[in-house]
């Protein structure tokens, strides 16, 4: 059985759907699974044994492009694929694997997508009210009940010791009492732990004899640079800003190495529960009522009910009231209770 996966797009719904590929291995050992991701989130598929190959998504989200999508569609169909999950609710999505002529596409209802998949499914969203189940319950037949939680597959990406080494001795860092945060967030900063709580927690814990790593793209060194800049010289000696520097595969090994990571709704966040490393999550507007992290080690701290869908917080530097509220002793005491758990 030759299986192709139109993947998500993002790095932590990425995470989250190597559960779907678990569990398609515990139904049929030899199935064979192909990816097709944006190329953000290779590095992340190469860490999931279940996957035969990862195949470049070039073409940009919310991007239409017709023309390459056939192309595309037409190389893949050279495969021999059985059969096409569709993970993701857009038109856009299906027509690769229409254009591959892949002989059943399975998909959630949505965006218009008669024709396109020849196994459409209605979603019933309080029936699958996870997007982990959402992702298993394509592949069960139509009608079968969501799976329960407690008999998913959690991610679990493989690390590799020897890029660890390397990386170690690249940035010259050393391993004792590491601690990862992971201040960053998509879409601004309302998602986002103010970066003067991180300062805070960062004191406790480095008084208590432990390192802190910063971790995030590029795009989140500033932030990292103020949580640092709070810091006296000598706590900014044992306070690394790792962001923009690590590759995405180092910053899985690093973190996997950590004793602790605290982070918010993000990517990392994802990572870090996929390695398995004792984690404290901090949810704000988002709700980890449809993405939590998938860890038997995770704590989630959120103090408001409900789903706000908001790109801008009400305090001056964008930060919502409700990550605002979450005390760093509050944080400090959840990380704690991870690192002696």
């Amino acid at each position: 059985m030759k299986t192709l996966i139109i993947g998500p797009s993002w790095v932590g719904d990425m995470l989250m759907s190597q559960s779907l590929y678990q569990h398609l291995k515990q139904k049929n050992p030899d199935i064979e699974i192909d990816v097709l991701a944006p190329n953000w989130c290779r590095p992340v598929l190469a860490r999931m044994p279940e996957v035969n190959k990862a195949i470049e998504m070039p073409v940009g989200h919310g991007s239409l492009q017709w023309g390459l999508r056939k192309q595309i569609g037409q190389e893949l169909a050279k495969n021999g694929y059985d059969q096409a999950l569709v993970l993701p609710n857009s038109l856009k999505s299906a027509l690769i694997p229409w254009f591959a002529k892949i002989p059943k596409r399975t998909g959630w209802r949505g965006e218009m997508r008669y024709g396109l998949l020849t196994d459409l499914r209605p979603l019933d969203k309080e029936a699958y009210p996870l997007m982990v189940q959402r992702y298993l319950g394509l592949a069960e037949a139509p009608g079968t009940p969501a799976i329960p939680m407690e008999q998913i597959p959690y991610p679990q990406l493989t690390v590799d010791n020897a890029e660890y080494e390397a990386a170690l001795a690249q940035f010259k860092l050393n391993s004792d009492k590491a601690i990862a945060f992971c201040p960053g967030a998509e879409f601004g900063p309302a998602k986002r732990w103010p970066d003067y709580h991180y300062a805070a927690l960062a004191k406790l814990l480095i008084a208590d004899g432990y390192q802190i790593w910063l971790f995030g793209s590029e795009k989140d060194k500033p932030v990292c640079q103020q949580i640092q800049d709070q810091l006296t010289v000598e706590e900014q000696e044992r306070c690394r800003n790792l962001a923009g520097v690590t590759s995405l595969p180092q910053a899985i090994d690093l973190i996997a190495h950590c004793q602790a990571a605290v982070s918010n709704d993000s990517g990392l966040m994802h990572i870090a529960a996929a390695v398995n490393v004792p984690l404290v999550a901090l949810y704000g507007p988002t709700s980890p009522g449809f993405t939590p992290p998938l860890s038997d080690k995770a704590e989630i701290i959120r103090l408001i009910e409900g789903y706000q869908k908001i790109r801008k917080g009400d305090a001056d530097q964008g930060y919502h009231q409700s990550m605002i509220d979450i005390t760093p002793e509050l944080a400090y005491k959840a990380t704690i209770n991870g690192l002696n758990r």
